[in-house]
Protein backbone atom coordinates (compact mmCIF):
# COMPACT_ATOMS: atom_id res chain seq x y z
CA UNK A 1 0.00 0.00 0.00
CA UNK A 2 1.28 3.25 -1.05
CA UNK A 3 1.95 6.13 2.03
CA UNK A 4 1.15 9.46 1.90
CA UNK A 5 3.54 11.49 4.46
CA UNK A 6 2.26 14.90 6.10
CA UNK A 7 4.76 16.90 7.76
CA UNK A 8 3.56 20.41 9.15
CA UNK A 9 6.14 22.59 9.53
CA UNK A 10 6.43 25.79 11.42
CA UNK A 11 9.89 27.17 12.32
CA UNK A 12 11.95 23.93 12.00
CA UNK A 13 14.74 25.05 9.76
CA UNK A 14 17.07 23.29 12.32
CA UNK A 15 15.86 19.83 11.70
CA UNK A 16 13.69 19.76 8.33
CA UNK A 17 16.66 17.80 6.55
CA UNK A 18 16.99 15.67 9.30
CA UNK A 19 13.91 14.53 9.59
CA UNK A 20 12.84 14.25 5.79
CA UNK A 21 16.21 12.42 5.61
CA UNK A 22 15.12 9.90 8.15
CA UNK A 23 11.44 9.36 6.13
CA UNK A 24 12.81 8.92 2.65
CA UNK A 25 15.78 6.52 4.72
CA UNK A 26 12.26 3.75 5.81
CA UNK A 27 12.95 1.53 3.16
CA UNK A 28 9.82 -1.00 4.62
CA UNK A 29 7.45 1.69 3.20
CA UNK A 30 6.16 2.31 -0.24
CA UNK A 31 6.62 6.13 0.02
CA UNK A 32 4.35 7.50 -2.53
CA UNK A 33 4.75 11.26 -1.15
CA UNK A 34 6.02 13.90 1.10
CA UNK A 35 3.98 16.59 1.81
CA UNK A 36 5.44 19.56 3.13
CA UNK A 37 3.18 22.74 4.37
CA UNK A 38 4.77 25.42 5.81
CA UNK A 39 2.82 27.54 8.21
CA UNK A 40 4.29 31.06 7.76
CA UNK A 41 7.43 30.31 9.23
CA UNK A 42 9.87 32.95 9.81
CA UNK A 43 13.25 31.19 10.71
CA UNK A 44 14.41 30.57 7.22
CA UNK A 45 12.48 27.55 6.80
CA UNK A 46 10.93 28.65 3.87
CA UNK A 47 13.59 29.29 2.06
CA UNK A 48 14.92 26.12 2.35
CA UNK A 49 11.56 24.81 0.83
CA UNK A 50 11.85 27.00 -1.87
CA UNK A 51 15.74 26.40 -2.71
CA UNK A 52 14.99 22.19 -2.10
CA UNK A 53 12.98 19.50 -1.91
CA UNK A 54 12.53 19.56 -5.80
CA UNK A 55 12.35 15.72 -6.12
CA UNK A 56 8.64 14.48 -7.50
CA UNK A 57 8.18 12.59 -4.34
CA UNK A 58 7.53 16.32 -2.58
CA UNK A 59 4.42 18.78 -2.31
CA UNK A 60 5.13 21.52 -1.34
CA UNK A 61 2.60 24.12 0.28
CA UNK A 62 3.42 27.49 1.63
CA UNK A 63 0.76 29.58 4.57
CA UNK A 64 0.66 33.04 3.86
CA UNK A 65 -0.39 33.59 7.44
CA UNK A 66 0.81 31.43 10.88
CA UNK A 67 -2.73 29.46 10.84
CA UNK A 68 -1.58 26.27 12.90
CA UNK A 69 -0.68 22.55 12.98
CA UNK A 70 -4.80 21.98 12.36
CA UNK A 71 -5.13 23.75 9.60
CA UNK A 72 -1.92 22.86 7.80
CA UNK A 73 -3.08 19.21 8.48
CA UNK A 74 -6.26 20.67 6.55
CA UNK A 75 -3.96 21.20 3.54
CA UNK A 76 -2.16 18.07 3.39
CA UNK A 77 -4.37 16.28 3.91
CA UNK A 78 -6.64 17.91 1.05
CA UNK A 79 -3.36 17.15 -1.21
CA UNK A 80 -2.98 13.18 -0.61
CA UNK A 81 -3.20 10.57 -3.00
CA UNK A 82 -1.62 7.63 -1.46
CA UNK A 83 -3.94 4.39 0.18
CA UNK A 84 -2.47 5.43 3.64
CA UNK A 85 -1.70 8.82 4.88
CA UNK A 86 0.41 9.37 8.07
CA UNK A 87 1.36 12.29 9.83
CA UNK A 88 4.98 13.08 11.09
CA UNK A 89 6.00 15.89 13.01
CA UNK A 90 9.35 18.16 12.04
CA UNK A 91 11.08 18.10 15.05
CA UNK A 92 12.31 15.27 15.42
CA UNK A 93 10.46 13.93 18.53
CA UNK A 94 9.17 11.06 16.72
CA UNK A 95 11.14 8.81 14.74
CA UNK A 96 10.05 7.37 11.14
CA UNK A 97 11.83 4.46 11.25
CA UNK A 98 8.80 3.35 13.43
CA UNK A 99 6.25 3.85 10.59
CA UNK A 100 6.19 0.54 9.58
CA UNK A 101 4.97 -0.70 12.58
CA UNK A 102 2.21 1.66 12.52
CA UNK A 103 1.50 1.05 8.82
CA UNK A 104 1.20 -2.84 9.94
CA UNK A 105 -2.11 -2.99 11.43
CA UNK A 106 -3.55 -1.63 8.36
CA UNK A 107 -1.42 -3.48 5.24
CA UNK A 108 -2.64 -6.92 7.60
CA UNK A 109 -6.54 -5.70 7.16
CA UNK A 110 -6.84 -5.41 11.01
CA UNK A 111 -7.51 -1.85 11.83
CA UNK A 112 -8.32 1.16 9.30
CA UNK A 113 -6.73 4.27 11.87
CA UNK A 114 -3.71 3.56 14.06
CA UNK A 115 -2.54 5.80 16.94
CA UNK A 116 0.70 5.69 18.15
CA UNK A 117 1.49 5.82 22.05
CA UNK A 118 4.20 7.04 23.99
CA UNK A 119 3.00 5.11 27.18
CA UNK A 120 2.93 1.87 25.96
CA UNK A 121 5.93 -0.06 24.60
CA UNK A 122 9.66 -0.74 25.44
CA UNK A 123 11.50 1.85 23.33
CA UNK A 124 13.47 4.49 24.33
CA UNK A 125 11.58 7.85 26.10
CA UNK A 126 12.77 11.02 26.96
CA UNK A 127 12.40 11.94 30.23
CA UNK A 128 11.04 15.82 30.34
CA UNK A 129 7.90 17.28 31.91
CA UNK A 130 6.10 15.75 34.57
CA UNK A 131 3.54 18.17 33.91
CA UNK A 132 2.82 17.34 30.21
CA UNK A 133 2.77 13.75 31.38
CA UNK A 134 -0.02 14.39 33.55
CA UNK A 135 -1.89 16.69 31.28
CA UNK A 136 -1.91 14.51 28.34
CA UNK A 137 -3.26 11.77 30.47
CA UNK A 138 -5.66 13.71 31.87
CA UNK A 139 -6.23 14.58 28.65
CA UNK A 140 -7.19 11.21 27.01
CA UNK A 141 -9.03 10.05 29.84
CA UNK A 142 -11.79 13.13 29.02
CA UNK A 143 -11.27 12.32 25.89
CA UNK A 144 -11.97 8.71 26.50
CA UNK A 145 -15.12 9.41 28.25
CA UNK A 146 -16.65 11.32 25.07
CA UNK A 147 -15.84 8.68 22.87
CA UNK A 148 -16.12 5.46 24.71
CA UNK A 149 -12.47 5.01 23.44
CA UNK A 150 -9.42 3.19 25.66
CA UNK A 151 -6.32 4.95 24.55
CA UNK A 152 -4.08 5.92 25.84
CA UNK A 153 -2.19 8.86 24.01
CA UNK A 154 -4.73 10.81 22.53
CA UNK A 155 -2.50 13.32 21.81
CA UNK A 156 0.51 11.81 19.81
CA UNK A 157 1.43 12.86 16.73
CA UNK A 158 1.49 9.56 15.02
CA UNK A 159 -2.30 9.03 13.35
CA UNK A 160 -2.54 7.14 10.03
CA UNK A 161 -5.44 6.52 8.01
CA UNK A 162 -6.80 4.70 5.38
CA UNK A 163 -7.61 7.75 3.06
CA UNK A 164 -11.07 6.78 2.62
CA UNK A 165 -11.63 7.76 6.36
CA UNK A 166 -10.20 10.85 6.22
CA UNK A 167 -12.45 11.39 3.12
CA UNK A 168 -15.52 11.55 5.65
CA UNK A 169 -14.01 13.92 8.02
CA UNK A 170 -13.73 17.83 7.80
CA UNK A 171 -11.37 19.41 9.74
CA UNK A 172 -12.38 22.64 11.68
CA UNK A 173 -9.65 23.36 14.14
CA UNK A 174 -6.90 25.17 13.20
CA UNK A 175 -4.32 24.65 16.32
CA UNK A 176 -3.51 21.76 18.52
CA UNK A 177 -7.44 21.45 18.98
CA UNK A 178 -7.37 19.20 15.43
CA UNK A 179 -6.09 16.48 17.99
CA UNK A 180 -9.23 15.85 20.14
CA UNK A 181 -10.97 16.57 17.31
CA UNK A 182 -9.86 13.92 14.82
CA UNK A 183 -10.19 11.46 17.72
CA UNK A 184 -13.76 12.55 18.35
CA UNK A 185 -14.94 12.40 14.30
CA UNK A 186 -12.83 8.86 14.00
CA UNK A 187 -14.48 7.66 17.11
CA UNK A 188 -18.37 8.39 15.47
CA UNK A 189 -17.57 6.34 12.07
CA UNK A 190 -17.70 2.30 12.03
CA UNK A 191 -14.25 2.07 11.35
CA UNK A 192 -11.11 -0.27 13.11
CA UNK A 193 -8.74 1.68 15.77
CA UNK A 194 -5.20 0.69 16.89
CA UNK A 195 -2.44 1.88 19.03
CA UNK A 196 1.07 0.98 18.84
CA UNK A 197 3.65 1.31 20.80
CA UNK A 198 6.37 4.23 20.06
CA UNK A 199 9.63 5.90 21.10
CA UNK A 200 9.28 9.50 22.08
CA UNK A 201 12.07 11.65 21.66
CA UNK A 202 10.66 14.91 23.50
CA UNK A 203 12.36 18.16 23.14
CA UNK A 204 12.26 21.22 25.88
CA UNK A 205 11.02 24.63 25.28
CA UNK A 206 15.15 26.01 24.96
CA UNK A 207 15.13 22.97 21.87
CA UNK A 208 11.88 24.45 20.17
CA UNK A 209 9.22 23.27 21.75
CA UNK A 210 5.99 25.16 20.74
CA UNK A 211 2.44 23.62 22.61
CA UNK A 212 1.66 25.55 26.22
CA UNK A 213 -0.78 25.71 28.27
CA UNK A 214 -3.57 27.73 26.34
CA UNK A 215 -3.35 25.13 24.17
CA UNK A 216 -4.29 22.26 26.42
CA UNK A 217 -7.42 24.97 27.21
CA UNK A 218 -7.97 24.60 23.81
CA UNK A 219 -7.88 20.70 24.10
CA UNK A 220 -10.62 20.47 26.23
CA UNK A 221 -12.81 22.94 24.63
CA UNK A 222 -12.56 20.69 21.36
CA UNK A 223 -12.88 17.34 23.70
CA UNK A 224 -16.30 18.90 24.75
CA UNK A 225 -16.99 20.76 21.61
CA UNK A 226 -16.73 17.43 19.07
CA UNK A 227 -17.55 14.45 21.70
CA UNK A 228 -20.92 16.34 22.99
CA UNK A 229 -22.34 18.38 20.50
CA UNK A 230 -21.38 16.54 17.09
Amino acid sequence: MQVSIIIPIYNEKSTLHEIVGRVRAVEAMDIKEIILVDDCSTDGTRDLLESGFEEPIFKKYYHEVNKGKGAALRTGFAEATGDIVAIQDADLEYDPAELPGLIRPIELNQADVVFGSRFIGGGPHRVVFFWHMLGNKFLTLLSNMMTNLNLTDMECCYKLFRREVLDQITIEENRFGVEPELTAKISKLDVRIYEVGISYYGRTYCEGKKIGWRDGVRAIYAILKYGLFR
